[in-house]
């Protein structure tokens, strides 16, 4: 099945038909973990979808953080789309060179900052390219737009929440990291962090939700998975994984199950993993 829903989810085909409406704007948010050895901005300048912009991870984070990818204050948020000539009244499609990895970490913010009409690339540039789609590798010529916020803070929890959450036990707390690192048996990559996960919480690795090529799996086989890994969805449910990435990937998930109420741990074990008087589990439970 191809979702084209532009506020969630769109096919390379929706994207190729739409490519040239005069509101539509297309950002390349790739970013990648410390050990792939990949450079998302040089792969940008040499091939990206025709009129994309890139964002990089850390523009769109709060400098003023000890965490990772911290969202940041609204003004930083809306100053940097400005510039990238994204505001008011445009259909935002953002990809990645993963295929669906990194780029749904700015649908979440864009939602957060109360942007909607946000949509990831299904399958990212990788599917774009073997399509054989045209590339460019020239940055295009943009235009400040006003951009208006409205942060929605039900989309998102600190830690203080998530632990009053395991403790009521009153929401599904869902974590998308491997299921090695979730059990404590593989290290954090981040030095310094305990391994495990929080008391109470599910595991769903993102790739589990995903197919062979990196688009998203059908809405029957979500259901298949979180309900393989125990998840309550009669719940409100948080998100989480190592720095709020790829907890993005399962709170797009969500939504296109029509799970609406949920929201993202953004300091996730990076923060959970770093404070001794926080408990942790091992194994699957």
């Amino acid at each position: 099945m191809a979702y084209n829903d532009p506020k969630t989810l769109v096919s390379t085909d929706w994207l190729a038909r739409h490519l040239n409406d005069p509101d539509l704007r297309v950002l390349d948010a790739s970013w990648h973990m410390s050990d792939v050895p990949r450079d998302p901005r040089a792969e940008y300048e040499a091939a990206h979808i025709p009129g994309a912009r890139f964002v990089a991870l850390d523009a769109v984070s709060d400098a003023r953080s000890d965490l990772p990818h911290t969202a940041p204050p609204p003004e930083q948020f809306a100053s940097r789309m400005r510039a990238l000539g994204i505001g008011d009244g445009h259909q935002v499609v953002v990809y990645d060179g993963a295929g669906l990895f990194s780029a749904a970490r700015l649908w979440w913010l864009f939602r957060l900052m109360g942007k909607t009409d946000v949509a990831v690339l299904d399958g990212g540039f990788p599917k774009w390219q073997a399509e054989a789609r045209p590339v460019e590798d020239m940055a295009p010529m943009v235009q400040d737009r006003h951009f208006t916020t409205s942060r929605r803070n039900d989309l998102v929890r600190n830690v203080t929440e998530v632990a009053a959450a395991t403790k009521l036990g009153d929401h599904a707390i869902i974590d998308a990291r491997s299921a090695e690192r979730f059990r404590g048996e593989a290290p954090e990559p981040r030095p310094g962090l305990r391994s495990g996960h929080i008391p109470g919480s599910r595991n769903v690795p993102y790739r589990d939700i995903l197919n062979p090529d990196h688009t998203m799996k059908s809405i029957d086989d979500l259901r298949a998975v979180f309900a393989a890994a125990g998840v309550d969805l009669s719940r409100p449910a948080i998100t989480t994984c190592g720095s709020g990435v790829t907890a993005a990937i399962l709170s797009l998930a969500l939504e296109i199950m029509g799970h609406r109420d949920h929201a993202l741990y953004d300091g996730s074990w990076s923060e959970w993993g770093m404070f001794d008087d926080l408990s942790i589990a091992t194994g699957d439970a």
